[in-house]
């Protein structure tokens, strides 16, 4: 396939299909993220995405719903992107992050509830402001700020944090083992005053951070600032006033959403084994500050969001594919379930908010629902802002039908997944759909574009949660520890088999597609069984080795692994299909991103030449403005036509297109 598609009947008819779908949608909201309610339980402020044309990618805005369901609006329009709006607790402020002034430098902003006026820059942080919370009385700012050469999460794109500075050409990149531009810090903000100072020490790297109180902050921190540094955080607590910690929690696996109660006594965290940073679901801890003891709180799923509704715990778990929403009693130690639902509640995983004494806001969509900020009461649930346009219905129309499906594994294990099919007759030409992490999990959430253009060139896809997949408790994704492309291997492939033995797959035309660990088993797969005609890996793994220590995440690939690299012949080895050899035989496209971290070009590269020399079809394109999976357009429109393009050139359907 050529260099430049645009020219060629094949993109011409995948910008057509974007355009179709996503125009209708242009300068209004499209997704939303992140409900807070005010103090008051009136409104609920929450992020939008708003595309403006084929090109870049959504911007972030701050909106505001009514609780009554009365109606919603846009509050904020940038330039650039407005995220994570948060209440004082007197209900006359919310805060908001925004890189306005220069684009990535985020930093904090005001607008005054109830006046007509602009937002007001609250202060200028050494960094990038990535999170911020009220302290309970309302008197000052928690602010985690970043280094402007700090690693971003790969679940959000890996590359650096800061500001896009256009530097001449030929400046180098370039990574120190000292940079100080690489921590995070806390900061806190006197509100009444403007006046900020830094509150942690140098040395410690504040992942995260909540209060405790109003004098502490209960925060997830490592000694070192890379992003593998993550994977062997602790739960501490952090006096504001002199900026020493105290350890409240230790794990010998991650620790994700710690919240400090309002006054100070508990702080709950959930822990979890995790294979990305934010994409946390576990088990529920909570932490008496004062005597040290930890209890560990039983409930039904994996915990994956928590907040404090006075002296009790609201949290949000994910329970197989279901999102399930529950209030926790602290004295009694008692759960109550408030909500479940078999529609995809938040983003990678369940998260909301309480309001009032009994309620909570959430996000929610699936494929037969644009997303949605809703409140969930007494009175059941409530739409308070929706994002359904034409072009939804358009995208729609290729949806045959969508279920959950169980099938067995070689051992026995139930595995549970999603069939889409579309219109017509079976069987189909099946794309096997495998997820990144591999610690995530499918579930009914709205697919995005691709997912519906394979379906309109007549691809039914299945999208499997194997073992190691969250939701199903710690054994389920520890069996992936040590195991990586062997037992959950073995899931996918029964998963297969299963729908050619309904009838629903052709046997003869199976291929498959996944990024980031999805990207792995995408080139695993057909070195492990040959009944694949093409595979398609996004921002893939191929080579252990260079994956440990040409990646930000080497602690985790050791972890992982279970394996050193200096093994002769160890897992690093075993494990990599670009060594795959006499086994590599199905036609492979991969892509990658060259601002990506955490499974840096290089990854997709070594594969195609494994391949190519082998004499097996493949290619690989590189965006150089991407980082971890590409994200933006029209780049993403010309990987869709390379891959639409790869699947019916190896695996056509009986009538391309139709």
């Amino acid at each position: 396939m050529e260099r430049d598609l645009r020219n060629t009947d094949l993109y011409r008819q995948v910008e057509g299909f974007f355009r179709s779908a996503l125009e209708p949608g242009f300068g209004q909201v499209t997704d939303v993220s992140d409900p807070e309610p005010s103090p008051d339980g009136r409104e609920v402020a929450f992020g939008g995405e708003i595309l403006e044309g084929l090109e870049g990618h959504p911007k972030g805005r701050i909106c505001l719903a009514a609780a009554d369901g009365s109606g919603w609006r846009q509050i904020t329009r940038g330039p650039n992107d407005d995220a994570e709006p948060r209440w004082s607790p007197d209900g006359t402020r919310l805060t908001f992050r925004s890189d306005r002034e220069v684009a990535g430098r985020f930093q904090l902003y005001a607008l005054d509830v109830g006046t007509i006026g602009e937002a007001q820059k609250l202060a200028l942080l050494p960094g990038v402001v990535e999170h911020h919370r009220w302290s309970p009385d309302g008197s000052r700012i928690l602010m985690v700020v970043a280094g402007e050469g700090a690693e971003q999460a790969d679940a959000l794109g890996s590359g650096t944090l800061g500001a896009d500075r256009k530097l001449p050409g030929w400046i180098p990149e370039v990574e120190s083992s000292d940079d100080e531009d690489e921590w995070r810090s806390l900061w806190v903000m006197d509100v009444a005053s403007g006046d900020v100072r830094r509150a942690s020490r140098n040395g410690l790297n504040v992942w995260e951070a909540s209060w405790a109180g109003n004098d502490a902050a209960a925060a997830v921190v490592s000694d070192a600032p890379g992003e593998g540094a993550w994977y062997g955080a602790s739960l501490a607590l952090i006096d504001l006033a002199t900026g020493e910690e105290r350890t409240l929690l230790t794990s010998d696996v991650q620790l994700s959403w710690a919240e400090g109660s309002p006054d100070g006594s508990h702080v709950a965290v959930v822990e979890a084994l995790c294979s990305d940073r934010y994409v946390a679901a576990g088990e529920l801890r909570i932490v008496d500050v004062a005597s040290g003891e930890v209890r560990r709180q039983h409930v039904d799923g994996d915990v994956s969001w928590v907040r404090w509704r006075g002296d009790r715990l609201f949290a949000m778990a994910l329970a197989g594919m279901t999102s399930v929403a529950f209030d926790l009693d602290l004295e009694t130690q008692r759960t109550s379930e408030l909500w479940r639902s078999n529609e995809c509640s938040g983003g990678w995983y369940p998260s909301g908010a309480p309001i009032g004494a009994d309620a909570f806001v959430t996000t929610i969509g699936s494929i037969a629902r644009a997303p949605e900020v809703m409140l969930v009461g007494a009175e059941g649930e409530r739409t308070l802002a929706a994002t359904h346009h034409p072009g939804q219905d358009q995208v729609d129309a290729h949806v045959g039908r969508r279920e959950r499906v169980t099938w067995s594994a070689p051992d026995g294990l139930e595995i549970e997944g999603l069939l889409t099919v579309p219109p017509g007759e079976q069987p189909f030409p099946l794309i096997v759909e495998v997820h990144g992490g591999p610690i995530g999990a499918i579930t009914d959430r709205r697919p995005r574009v691709p997912f519906f253009l394979l379906l309109s060139r007549g691809y039914a896809l299945l999208q499997s949660n194997p073992r190691g997949s969250g939701g199903r408790g710690r054994a389920f994704a520890e069996h992936v520890v040590g195991d990586m492309g062997g037992a959950d291997a073995r899931d996918v492939l029964a998963g297969v088999d299963a729908m050619v033995a309904r009838g629903v797959a052709d046997p003869e035309r199976i291929g498959v597609v996944g990024g980031s660990y999805g990207g792995f088993m995408a080139a695993w797969l057909p070195t492990i069984d040959d009944r694949f005609r093409a595979a398609v890996a996004l921002s893939p793994v191929t080579d252990w080795y260079s994956e440990h220590f040409n990646s930000s995440l080497i602690d985790w690939v050791g972890d992982f692994l279970g394996a050193e690299p200096e093994d002769p012949g160890g897992e690093h080895h075993a494990r990599s299909p670009a060594f795959g050899g006499k086994r590599l035989r199905t036609p492979t496209l991969l892509t990658a991103g060259l601002r990506d971290r955490a499974t840096p070009p290089g990854q997709a590269i070594e594969h195609f030449r494994a391949l190519r020399i082998r004499g097996v079809p493949a290619e690989v394109a590189v965006y150089p403005e991407e980082g971890h999976g590409v994200r933006n357009l029209p780049a993403a429109i010309d990987l869709c036509a390379r891959m639409v393009g790869w699947f019916e050139r190896f695996m056509p359907p009986r009538s391309p297109g139709g």
